[in-house]
C-alpha cells in the first residue's frame, strides 16, 4: 500500500521475534531501564583499546547473548542485517565476520535499527530466509570522534548537542515459533523529509517528525 508519505507491507507470515538481547555502557546501565538490559560493562572502552573496537564488541555481545536465548547456532541463521554509525560499517563488519553468517551491511543512522528489522522482515516475507538477525550499534565516544571532535580534542558541546548511545541490540526473526510470541505485522517505509534544520549538532531536531513543529 503507497502513500504519498511512503509505502506500508502488511505481512503475511508474521516474522516472530524468538529471541532477543541488548549490551550497553556503564551510563546506561545506571538509568531507568538498566535491569532490563542482557550485560553492560563498567568500563567505557569494554577491555579493548579503541572505541571502535568497543564498539564491535558491544554487537558481538548482543548477537552471540541473542542467539543462545534462541537455542540457535551461526549455522541456523540464513542472514544477518546489522548497522552501526562507523564508515563502512566498520564495527558491524570486525563484530561479525567470524559468524559465518551471510551479511548484509546497512547504514540509518539513528534509524539503522528499524531498517535492520524492515530488511529482515522483508528477506523472510519473500520466502528467500526464513530465521534472520537484525542488529545495531553505536558508541558515544566513536560517534564523537566520527561526527564531531575526538574527546581528546576537548571541544566545548554545543547546547543542542545530543549523547549518543553506547549500546547494542539484536534481534532474531523466524517464520516459525510460538505464535504467543511478538511478531511484525506491518513495516512502513517513508519518504525524505526536509525539516530545513542548518544546526549540524541538533540532531533531535534534524530527525523529529515532519508533523512537529520544531523552533531549532
Amino acid at each position: 500500500m503507497a502513500t504519498r508519505k511512503g509505502r506500508t507491507v502488511i505481512t503475511e507470515k508474521k516474522p516472530r521475534f524468538i529471541s532477543y538481547a541488548a549490551a550497553v555502557g556503564k551510563k546506561e546501565s545506571e538509568g531507568p531501564l538498566g535491569k532490563e538490559f542482557d550485560r553492560f560493562f563498567e568500563d567505557t572502552t569494554l577491555g579493548q583499546d579503541c572505541w571502535e573496537k568497543a564498539e564491535s564488541f558491544l554487537m558481538k555481545n548482543a548477537v552471540m547473548i541473542a542467539l543462545e536465548k534462541a537455542g540457535k547456532g551461526m549455522e541456523e541463521i540464513d542472514g544477518i542485517f546489522a548497522g552501526d554509525l562507523l564508515n563502512q560499517c566498520t564495527g558491524s563488519a570486525f563484530a561479525l565476520r567470524e559468524f559465518g553468517i551471510p551479511f548484509t551491511g546497512l547504514y540509518g543512522a539513528c534509524s539503522t535499527m528499524a531498517l535492520s528489522l524492515i530488511c529482515a522482515t522483508l528477506a523472510i516475507e519473500s520466502g528467500g530466509m526464513s530465521t534472520c538477525i537484525a542488529t545495531t550499534s553505536s558508541h558515544f565516544c566513536s560517534a564523537e570522534k566520527q561526527f564531531r571532535f575526538p574527546l581528546e580534542y576537548g571541544g566545548q558541546r554545543a547546547p543542542t548537542a545530543q549523547w549518543t548511545v553506547t549500546g547494542s541490540g539484536a534481534a532474531v526473526l523466524s517464520d516459525s515459533g510460538d505464535k504467543a510470541l511478538p511478531y511484525i505485522d506491518k513495516i512502513h517505509i517513508g519518504t525524505i523529509e526536509d525539516l530545513g534544520i542548518t544546526d549540524a549538532a541538533n540532531m533531535g531536531a534534524a530527525m523529529a517528525p515532519v508533523d512537529v513543529k520544531i523552533e531549532p
